[in-house]
C-alpha cells in the first residue's frame, strides 16, 4: 500500500519540518508530497533539504502562489503517477492533526472518501475567532441545502480518496480553489454515487503563519455551488431528450 500526504505550502517554513516528522511516524506505508508555491520565505529550500534526507518525502516545485485547488489537482496526478493507492489532502499549518490519519487509513477501506469532520459531534473546533467559525459552519449549511450533500462538514480540508475515487472524478473537471474546491470535490464524487464517510476530527488554529482566506475565496464558493447545482440539472434535462 502506497499513501500519499499531499500537502500544499506558501510560507510554511516554520512547520514542513516538524510535520514531516509528525506525519510518517503515523504509519510506515504514509508518504508526503509537499506542493510548494516558490514561498518566499523559503519553505521550498526547507522542503528541498527533508527530501534529500528522506525517501519517503517528495516535493513539487511551482512557479508562483497558482491556488489550492490547482495545488491538490496537480499533487494528486503526481502521487498517482508514483503509484499512490490512497491520497490524502492535509494543510501545513497543524490544524490538522497528524494523529489522526490512522482512523483515515482504517476508514478509507470500507469507503471511496473520508472526510475529518469539524461539525460531525456538535462543533470541534479550537482557537478560531467566532467570525470565522460562523462562516464556516454556515457555509457547510448553505452548501448542502444547494448542492444536496449530505455531509455535515462540506468545507473541510482533511481528507482520504481512494486512488480510483480520483481517477473516476476526472481531475480535468474541477476547476474551482478553496472552500470551493473541497465542496466540488466532494459533489463530484456524490455525483459518482461514490461511498462518503465522514469521522470525528478536532480543528486547531494554526500554529505559526497566517491564514490564506481571501473574500474572492469566499465569493468563489458562494457561486460554486449554484453552478454545481445548476450543471447537474441541465445534465439530467439533457439526458432525458
Amino acid at each position: 500500500m502506497k499513501a500519499f500526504v499531499v500537502i500544499p505550502t506558501y510560507n510554511e517554513k516554520d512547520n514542513v519540518a516538524s510535520l514531516s516528522r509528525a506525519v510518517l511516524e503515523q504509519d510506515a506505508d504514509l508518504q508526503i508530497l509537499f506542493v510548494d508555491d516558490n514561498s518566499p520565505d523559503g519553505t521550498g529550500v526547507i522542503i528541498d533539504e527533508l527530501v534529500a534526507q528522506n525517501n519517503r518525502i517528495h516535493v513539487l516545485h511551482r512557479t508562483g502562489k497558482l491556488g489550492l485547488g490547482s495545488a491538490y489537482r496537480e499533487g494528486f496526478k503526481a502521487a498517482l503517477a508514483m503509484g499512490a493507492d490512497y491520497l490524502f489532502e492535509m494543510d501545513a499549518d497543524f490544524s490538522h492533526d497528524p494523529k489522526s490519519l490512522p482512523s483515515f487509513l482504517s476508514a478509507i477501506k470500507e469507503n471511496d472518501l473520508v472526510i475529518g469532520s469539524r461539525y460531525l459531534n456538535g462543533v470541534s473546533v479550537v482557537n478560531w475567532p467566532i467570525r470565522r467559525l460562523i462562516l464556516s459552519y454556515f457555509a457547510s449549511v448553505y452548501a448542502r441545502w444547494i448542492t444536496g450533500l449530505q455531509l455535515r462538514d462540506c468545507t473541510g480540508g482533511f481528507k482520504c480518496f481512494r486512488r480510483s475515487t480520483i481517477e473516476a472524478i476526472d481531475l480535468s473537471r474541477v476547476t474551482s480553489d478553496g472552500y470551493s474546491f473541497q465542496i466540488e470535490m466532494n459533489y463530484r464524487c456524490m455525483e459518482k454515487g461514490l461511498r462518503i464517510a465522514e469521522i470525528p476530527i478536532i480543528f486547531v488554529d494554526r500554529h505559526a503563519g497566517t491564514s490564506k482566506m481571501s473574500k474572492s475565496i469566499v465569493r468563489e464558493a458562494v457561486l460554486m455551488v449554484w453552478k454545481l447545482r445548476l450543471g447537474s440539472i441541465i445534465s439530467r434535462v439533457m439526458g432525458k431528450k
